[in-house]
């Protein structure tokens, strides 16, 4: 059961920092990280079994390209965001990945990542343990599903960037561990509902 475990992968959007001209898997998820004007952060829709395993943001991740145009105002900030939809190859069966995109999000300044993503990739969808399914309506079903422990990405972009803090391997019943997801699925509806009420105290 434990080697099973062990070398299980599963597909689901991770969760990425730039770390100057690096990205470094992110230590904690997005409905808790508030990143502040000039961040560039990014997701990714792949195969992987754990943080050291999952696979980058690919394409350029400049804040000057993304954001270059947007200009800062008092009390918002400007976080650019990479979103990559990944490979034919990590496609669940009968979906193609919608190109990379990039934005930039313009939200107020003690937003979280998972606002910001909400500001500009709708729709999103989350399962009901409130885990990050989809981005851009992508994929159109599933969720972190368990996909054997052959499957993996043959794409660039592999990593051996340090584990998330949350640690721990996949438990095969239960599917993805909560450390596997810190990274993209600790994201809960009310980021959708805060940027709402930030939007709310503007107006």
């Amino acid at each position: 059961m434990s080697g099973q475990a062990q070398a299980a992968a599963y597909r689901y959007w991770s969760f990425w920092e730039r770390d100057g001209s690096a990205w470094a898997y992110a230590t904690q998820g997005p409905s808790t990280a508030r990143p502040t004007d000039g961040a560039v952060q990014g997701f990714r829709f792949a195969v992987s079994r754990d943080s050291a395993d999952a696979v980058q943001p690919r394409g350029a991740a400049d804040f000057a390209s993304i954001c270059g145009d947007t200009a800062a105002r008092g009390g918002e900030k400007r976080v650019a965001l990479v979103i990559d939809f990944g490979t034919a190859a990590d496609a669940p069966e009968g979906e193609t990945p919608p190109a990379a995109r990039t934005a930039c999000a313009r939200v107020p300044d003690d937003a979280t990542t998972a606002e910001a993503l909400a500001s500009v990739a709708k729709p999103l969808r989350y399962d009901t343990n409130a885990l990050l399914c989809a981005i851009g309506g992508y994929p159109g079903k599933g969720c972190g599903e368990a996909v054997g422990s052959d499957a993996g990405s043959a794409s660039d972009g592999r990593t051996d960037a340090p584990g998330s803090s949350a640690g721990g391997a996949a438990e095969e019943e239960s599917g993805p561990s909560v450390g596997l997801f810190v990274g993209a699925g600790l994201v809960a509806v009310l980021g959708a509902a805060a940027v709402w009420r930030a939007r709310r105290r503007r107006g």
